[in-house]
């Protein structure tokens, strides 16, 4: 892999990023860079919106960016209410849109 040039952030920094990989969102593949989170993921695939509110169905997606609000919220591997801002995305995740409390026949 060549090196960034000097005067990109990534040259600045000498970074030398591995490979992407993929994950699933909603059945979808996606793709992921090592130690990005979720929500950094979700976005730079243009996914704005990955859980809906108990009350009404809302779309939600990431708000703070720093975990205190939950509205960033996501099932990730079958479990629900994982806060997409803070947990890395790792390869081979499943990450499903989370209706509601994200807990079957409940809203």
């Amino acid at each position: 892999m060549s090196r960034a040039p000097r005067d990109t952030p990534l040259g600045l920094v000498r970074a030398e990023p591995t490979a992407p990989y993929t994950f699933t969102f909603d059945g979808r593949p996606l793709p992921a860079h090592p130690g990005q989170t979720l929500a950094a993921a979700l976005w730079a695939a243009g996914v704005m919106s990955w859980r809906t509110t108990r009350d009404g169905g809302a779309p939600r997606g990431a708000f703070c960016g720093i975990g205190t609000c939950y509205d960033c919220l996501a099932t990730v591997n079958g479990r629900p209410n994982r806060r997409a801002c803070l947990i890395p995305v790792r390869p081979g995740d499943s990450v499903t849109t989370q209706e509601g409390t994200g807990h079957d026949g409940t809203r």
